[in-house]
């Protein structure tokens, strides 16, 4: 870990205060989800467990959380208010952590002495919103209610034995920590090859935002057979951490009854961006694009705009520039003014304004675009994304090159083998 990251002991955090980026307080900190990790890597922190007005249980991940500090926990404002249930690979740190009876290790793996874990310290991971545990607080000497006393002692998370998962074994547990490390694309070609039945097994102990990522790297029959095997509300989730315009193309596969009633469960601004989606021919931009590029107003700085580029969430052709555009700057925006491309944003000092350095001499591509010119303008000015606006002049999304490359691959792509001999590894 690097010298100065973030450390919190989760003894602290129990009961703590949530807020939303206005101040207004979401709920309280009850738990934190851990994930086991094979190879003797230390568990990762998933997210908190937050209890809501009403009593309820939300699950909160750590990359909506943008600080924990000062007896209080900060997000983003995105909050998914459905109940928490917990997975077959997550552990509750508070919960199943805390009195734990385990055994210290030395630095060759020999088992020792028998200790209480009394907390556990997590660290953000430097640069990032990864979160992982850090340190054990533990007491030696036999636990019990009468027996207190006893030597404490701060120790590395590898000094201590019974927080990993088995190299062997054969639950969905161990195979999902085995995916971690892989990208998406990867774990969707592993997947692909399992049996139905355990294909289904590790996408229900996938959490949210990966089993979206490796859907948008499925076939399409494996896709809709996944997503039929969830519970309608964890599709629903999952229809939402997806990128609206793979959302859309999933959900323009399923029976129209299955169709509404996904469309009704999931949050209404999400459903709205895969609707307008779903309005437009598949083959044509307004039915390729992204209704989530990077959009800036003409007032915002380089410094602002490289900012968002920085988010880690974002793919590649997502980053490579950023739109400006009048008020309101969510999809469709008002006046689409132009683009600004990464390399400029690199050029220009941080307080320049955005509305000074913009391209407007690229005419944007409108929603009715052929998927053939499409792909004909990104090859003609050597971009990986492209704006689509209407006739208002409203930036409604962009195209990039991994949506029309989808399209324009033979049905079996898929099925190339990415590691043999002379093979390359492909992903987001």
């Amino acid at each position: 870990m690097a010298a100065g990251a973030p450390r919190v002991f989760v003894s602290h955090l129990s009961g703590v205060p949530v807020f939303d980026p206005n101040g207004d307080q979401v709920g309280r900190v009850r738990d934190l989800v851990a994930m086991l990790r094979v190879g003797g890597r230390p568990p990762r922190i998933l997210g908190l467990v937050v209890e809501v007005v009403s009593r309820r249980r939300i699950f909160l991940p750590m990359t909506r959380v943008t600080g924990v500090e000062s007896g209080q926990v900060i997000t983003t404002g995105v909050v998914n208010m459905r109940r928490f249930e917990q997975r077959p690979t997550e552990r509750l740190v508070l919960g199943e952590f805390l009195d734990r009876r385990v055994r210290l290790v030395d630095g060759h793996g020999r088992e020792g002495e028998e200790v209480t874990v009394l907390d556990v310290a997590i660290q953000q991971l430097p640069a990032r919103r990864d979160w992982e545990i850090d340190k054990y607080f533990v007491r030696k000497g036999r636990g019990g209610a009468l027996r207190r006393k006893g030597e404490t002692l701060t120790v590395e998370w590898s000094a201590v034995s019974g927080f990993s998962l088995e190299e062997h074994g054969q639950g969905a547990e161990n195979l999902v920590a085995t995916f971690e490390r892989l990208r998406p694309a990867d774990v969707a070609n592993a997947l692909h090859h399992l049996s139905p039945k355990r294909r289904v097994e590790v996408a229900a102990a996938l959490d949210d935002d990966r089993l979206a990522d490796v859907l948008e790297e499925l076939p399409e029959d494996d896709q809709v057979e996944i997503l039929g095997k969830l519970k309608e509300e964890r599709a629903a989730d999952v229809l939402e951490a997806m990128d609206p315009d793979d959302a859309a193309d999933l959900l323009s596969e399923l029976p129209e009854e299955d169709k509404e009633r996904l469309l009704t469960l999931m949050r209404p601004d999400d459903a709205a961006d895969v609707r307008r989606l779903m309005a437009y021919e598949e083959r044509t931009a307004g039915g390729l694009m992204t209704t989530e590029p990077i959009v800036l107003r003409p007032d915002a700085t380089v410094a602002d705009a490289l900012a968002r580029v920085r988010q880690q969430d974002l793919s590649p052709a997502l980053a490579a520039q950023v739109y400006v555009c009048r008020s309101p700057d969510e999809t469709p925006t008002g006046k689409y003014l132009g683009t600004v491309h990464f390399q400029r944003l690199l050029r220009d000092p941080p307080f320049t304004l955005v509305s000074s350095i913009v391209d407007s001499d690229l005419v944007p591509l409108p929603p009715d675009t052929p998927l053939p010119t499409v792909t004909s303008y990104l090859a003609a000015y050597n971009l990986v994304s492209a704006p689509v606006v209407d006739e208002s002049g409203s930036l409604l999304g962009a195209v990039t090159v991994d949506d029309v490359l989808d399209h324009l691959l033979p049905e079996d792509w898929r099925e190339t083998d990415f590691h043999g001999e002379g093979g390359i590894r492909h992903g987001r």
